[in-house]
């Protein structure tokens, strides 16, 4: 039984350092091309088929084109795709929601990525209180850098 519960026990705290170094790593990612790079190894080697891994692989698809020289198009598609797809399946992820929201924010305007922002503004406002405390302190680390929201809203998530 304790063997069970060690198992169990290393699994979740595997699992948690693989979203939180997910975030710190996505956070950082848009400073430069390096942090870029380091987003896109951190989150090929993260493992897991927790819904929010697998958004921040697919914003990871979408930042490659950030960098590559080829297939930019098809890159931002299929990580458009992948991440509208999670969220489709998993409608009340606060997180999948931040990460839409932080691309569309940030992914040029000639692409037209950019539908889910006002329903993800929305979506993040009104269940912000609902969240641990980890995620509220990472969103409100997004939120203070975010073009969408107001210094109003901002200041709503305490």
């Amino acid at each position: 039984m304790k063997l069970i519960f060690s198992f169990i026990t290393a699994f979740v705290l595997f699992f948690q350092s693989s979203v939180e170094s997910l975030r710190y790593s996505y956070a950082k990612a848009n400073l430069s091309n390096a942090n870029t790079e380091a987003f896109i190894n951190t989150a090929e080697k993260a493992s897991g088929s927790d819904v929010a891994v697998q958004g921040y692989k697919a914003a990871a698809k979408i930042m490659g084109a950030k960098i590559a020289k080829h297939n930019r198009k098809a890159m931002v598609k299929a990580g458009a795709s992948d991440l509208e797809s999670l969220i489709k399946n998993n409608p009340n992820n606060i997180e999948l929601r931040v990460i839409r929201m932080s691309v569309q924010e940030n992914i040029p305007k000639i692409v037209g990525y950019r539908g889910g922002l006002k329903d993800d503004k929305a979506f993040i406002l009104n269940n912000y209180s609902k969240q641990d405390a980890s995620l509220k302190n990472y969103i409100k680390r997004f939120a203070t850098q975010s073009k969408t929201m107001t210094e109003a809203e901002k200041a709503t998530l305490k």
